[in-house]
């Protein structure tokens, strides 16, 4: 057999070297299209073949907000949740701060029922203080006025006198007449009649806040530390943000947590989204939101779904070099088969 040149064989690998470079990643669009037409018919122009994964609706992962000992988780993977259920807790008779948490709450729980239940007497002591306040202004206006009167007042006076015992000091009433009195008795009495007006104001106030039942000011005080103390206690709690299913449990009864450390994971799987995960920037120029699109998951060959563009990242990464946007889909009715996590194959058809 005749064996072929060394000079020939080296031009043939650089020649293949440089046809399988301009083949590759440069023109993915075409090479994936080309891989996934059906048997010889090339997919139409513009279309767009993309890999995704299947994602609940909503999905969360939970933590405890506080630091303690679990003392009662409610659920175990699978179970069926609703919005607000309580999921697992915290506090054990030695954990203090979860003591102090329920002391304030009892607190503020009492002190806004005693507010409530004694709304009648707390309006009644208000007019009370309203009438005293207003007995007391009006005597400190009476003064005040009464100081820019001319007035009349007798002094004891002493007048000396010689006597043949020598000077002696007698003691005589004289009359004396003012036209007003000093700036600084007036100024004295301006402020205490302007205190005592300002003193008037608070109590009416304080009439209408309690007009209608209790004081509103302390109402609203006492309704916000309620509020507080609540979300005090509701820190040793885990609580089911949305209606779902529980994917996953993290905790055990007796364990010791705090924030660093996940609880329980849970989703939405009453609907479905797939997330793409290699559409490049020469594709994505081929897709839009509300775009219809078939996908077809891996493990389900042969069943196709449908779904709609939802959403179109604005950023990008890099992804094997390439620029790589993620386009999130909702899926329409799916096969009950399918599961969070699954591969998809979606289609993308040219847009008109």
């Amino acid at each position: 057999m005749k064996k072929t040149p060394y000079y020939l064989l080296s031009l043939f690998l650089v020649t293949a070297s440089v046809l399988a470079a301009c083949g590759s990643k440069a023109s993915l669009t075409a090479g994936r299209n080309a891989s996934t037409s059906i048997g010889s018919t090339p997919l139409s122009p513009n279309q767009v073949i993309a890999e995704g994964h299947v994602r609940p609706a909503q999905d969360a992962t939970l933590s405890f907000q506080a630091s303690g000992s679990v003392v009662d988780v409610k659920v175990k993977t699978g179970d069926k949740v609703k919005d607000g259920d309580v999921l697992a807790s915290l506090g054990s008779e030695s954990d203090a701060a979860y003591a102090a948490a329920q002391l304030e709450l009892v607190n503020a729980q009492k002190a806004l029922k005693d507010l409530q239940e004694n709304a009648d007497t707390t309006h009644a002591q208000a007019l009370i203080v309203v009438d005293d306040a207003q007995t007391a202004y009006d005597k400190a206006v009476d003064y005040y006025d009464s100081l820019f009167k001319p007035y009349k007042y007798d002094e004891l006076v002493f007048r000396r006198i010689v006597t043949p015992f020598g000077v002696r000091r007698i003691p005589e009433i004289k009359t004396r007449k003012i036209k007003k009195a000093d700036e600084e008795t007036i100024d004295d009495a301006k402020n205490d009649m302007d205190l005592k007006l300002a003193q008037l104001e608070n109590a009416k106030n304080a009439v209408d806040r309690t007009a209608n039942g209790p004081d509103t000011d302390q109402l609203a005080l006492l309704q916000a530390r309620l509020k507080a103390a609540q979300a005090g206690v509701a820190v040793f709690s885990i609580v089911a943000p949305f209606d779902g299913v529980v994917t996953e449990v993290n905790v055990a009864d007796g364990q010791q947590v705090g924030p660093q450390t996940w609880a329980v994971k849970m989703a939405d799987t009453s609907s479905w989204n797939v997330e793409t995960s290699d559409v490049t920037e020469l594709e994505v120029v081929n897709i839009q939101e509300g775009q219809n699109v078939t996908f077809t998951a891996d493990a389900l060959p042969g069943v196709t779904m449908n779904g709609v563009v939802k959403e179109i990242s604005q950023s990008s990464y890099t992804q094997n070099g390439d620029v790589i946007y993620t386009v999130k889909i909702k899926a329409d009715k799916v096969d009950p088969r399918l599961r969070w996590g699954m591969t998809v194959e979606v289609t993308f058809p040219p847009l008109d």
